[in-house]
């Protein structure tokens, strides 16, 4: 029944709009819910009137209830639903939020001053590495002979033949200048350096000079320095070739000089043979005995570290300049190998030693090298032993169990040694002196 009655109130009033014009919006929500509830309390009536209490209904008559929303005003935050009130804190909860707050802060930028710093040190690492690797590029000789220059005094070129040193130098690509020097007639080298400051050095002067001399200066120079040697004179007084060279190796002791002493004028200094700097034709040029050229020569070695070389053309003095250069560009590599811990140890296979792996591989080796390194020991007497006592602690001990001092000298002498076909043993002569090395306290024992 109830369907029914809603039925046609639904029909009369669709009729009733289609008859009509269309409402505003809210008009026909405001009669919508009020036909519909309505509607509902015209069928609350009938239902209660027709069903018993507590009846539940039929599945089949149930209709699904629409649900409307609240008309509750809202919260005056915007949210559906009032919120609670909220807690207040007190002043040491908001002290300590604070604080904790503070100390977070604080240990964020500590982690971020730490991975700056550490990235900092990384660069910083990075940049020393690659200088480090640029200085060792720099002391290899091809391009350490690149920062060298070769100093000539402008009085040697005025003798005839000195353009062949001008174009070899030119030819091999080496910078050099001509420029005045402290002492006349004399080569110097200089090396150039990396800056690396404002207040860095540009260049520094290698310890090496070539005197180049003519015979009749060193007639000077020799009979000068005879007469030091025999306490008729002194060095302040010696003439104008070893004033200024004496001045120079007193400001650097460390000065190697080298005189070339040629006879520009004459050639005289070729034999027949061919063969360079006749004695005879020195000491007839110079007009003394061989024995007091000798002690002039050892005089400047020993106490002027000056060493003197007689060459016969100026194809000679470059090949020596040229030979001076290659040995300065080679020394800085030289110097830097030397100057790491045991520089004669290297890895791989070298020829005065044996590689000793991590595995304990190859100290047999080693201990057959050490008993060679004695005198007259071969590599056969040395293997015998070796093969006897594989290792030297093993020969401690065989010494130890032996009780007098004859027996312990004596013990290896009747090892049998095979070369060559034959056969024979150590002796007592090498046993003593393997037992000697091996127990011996005293640094200063001669073994043999």
């Amino acid at each position: 029944m109830s369907v029914l009655r809603r039925a046609k109130a639904w029909e009369i009033s669709e009729s009733e709009d289609s008859d009509h014009e269309i409402k505003p919006l809210s008009t026909r929500d405001a009669s919508f819910k009020k036909e519909t509830k309505d509607s509902r309390g015209d069928q609350e009536v009938e239902s209660s009137a027709e069903s018993p209490i507590n009846q539940p209904a039929s599945p089949a008559t149930t209709e699904p209830r629409v649900t409307l929303p609240s008309l509750r005003p809202e919260a005056p935050d915007g949210g559906g639903t009032a919120s609670p009130a909220r807690k207040r804190r007190s002043k040491e909860e908001m002290e300590a939020d604070r604080l904790r707050a503070k100390e977070r802060k604080e240990e964020k930028e500590r982690q971020r001053a730490a991975k700056a710093k550490e990235k900092e040190e990384r660069k910083q690492e990075q940049l020393r590495r690659k200088e480090a690797a640029e200085n060792l590029k720099s002391l290899r000789p091809e391009n350490c002979i690149k920062s060298l220059t070769v100093c000539i005094e402008p009085a040697l070129l005025q003798q005839d033949g000195s353009d062949i040193l001008l174009d070899t130098l030119a030819m091999l690509e080496w910078r050099f200048t001509v420029e005045s020097q402290h002492v006349c007639g004399s080569i110097t080298w200089t090396r150039a350096l990396p800056q690396q400051g404002e207040n860095a050095q540009a260049c520094v002067e290698e310890e090496q000079m070539v005197l180049v001399l003519t015979l009749d200066d060193f007639v000077d120079v020799v009979m000068s320095v005879k007469n030091v040697v025999d306490g008729e004179g002194e060095e302040t007084g010696m003439g104008t070739v070893l004033s200024p060279l004496w001045e120079c190796l007193n400001r650097n002791p460390n000065m190697v000089v080298t005189m070339l002493v040629m006879d520009f004028e004459s050639d005289h200094w070729t034999t027949e043979s061919g063969d360079c700097f006749s004695e005879q034709m020195l000491q007839s040029k110079l007009g003394m005995r061989n024995q007091d050229l000798e002690e002039v020569l050892v005089y400047l070695q020993l106490y002027k570290n000056i060493s003197v070389v007689f060459l016969a053309s100026w194809k000679d003095v470059t090949d020596h300049v040229c030979a001076v250069t290659k040995a300065l560009s080679k020394r800085p590599f030289k110097l830097l190998t030397e100057a790491s811990e045991l520089p004669f140890c290297v890895d791989g296979s070298w020829a005065s030693g044996a590689r000793v792996e991590r595995d304990g591989s190859g100290l047999r080796d080693v201990w057959n090298r050490q008993i060679q390194q004695l005198n007259r020991v071969s590599p056969a007497v040395a293997s015998a032993v070796a093969e006897s006592f594989p290792s030297p602690q093993l020969l401690l001990q065989a010494y130890q169990n032996l009780g007098s001092e004859v027996e312990k000298k004596g013990m290896l002498a009747g090892l049998s040694v095979k070369t060559e076909g034959k056969e024979r043993r150590i002796g007592p002569d090498i046993s003593a002196r393997i037992y000697r090395c091996l127990t011996a306290e005293n640094p200063q024992l001669v073994l043999d």
